[in-house]
């Protein structure tokens, strides 16, 4: 994480532990607390979207997401982020979310988290081969695949590709 100077990194830390509480409105106001050039770092903007999320604020996470790529384009968090509360906004859905992340795999290409995000639209959208291929790729990319096999198999989303999944794990075991 960028080092923020004193009192901002005091009021981050703040803001973070009020969301770890729960506590939305008070991670907000320590937020509104910091200095103008500390809230234009994305690491800012990425605890400012996890409130937004905890919040079900959809509409503001899509906003914070874009503002995180407009910011920082080299990091997977806004891109991932933005589709993830696009599927979830009013007016958004699969689609939204599965054309908003699609982009980012030509970016980041040996990302396992973008390609398992995308597994986990194309099987809610029926499209179970491209699922698969995206998973596989993950798969591929994954500093620990086992562990994915495992996430995968709680992830509701891949249910439709668990019988897939649970035959990968017993050819790894």
């Amino acid at each position: 994480m960028h080092q923020l100077p004193p009192p901002d990194r005091f009021y981050y830390d703040a803001a973070l532990g009020w969301l770890m509480l729960g506590d939305t409105e008070s991670a907000l106001a320590e937020l509104q607390r910091l200095g103008p050039r500390a809230r234009g770092c994305a690491c800012v903007r990425e605890l400012e979207w996890g409130i937004h999320a905890e919040r079900a604020d959809w509409t503001r996470a899509v906003a914070v997401a874009e503002e995180i790529i407009r910011l920082a384009p080299e990091r997977e968090f806004g891109w991932v982020h933005r589709a993830y509360a696009l599927r979830r906004m009013a007016g958004g859905g699969l689609e939204a979310a599965w054309a908003a992340l699609r982009p980012a795999l030509e970016r980041f290409p040996n990302s396992s988290t973008v390609a398992y995000n995308l597994a986990c639209y194309a099987a809610q959208m029926g499209r179970l081969e491209e699922a698969w291929t995206f998973f596989a790729r993950a798969l591929k990319a994954a500093p620990q695949p086992a562990g994915l096999i495992y996430m995968a198999l709680a992830d509701a989303d891949l249910q439709p590709l668990w019988p897939r999944i649970r035959a990968t794990k017993e050819r790894c075991s």
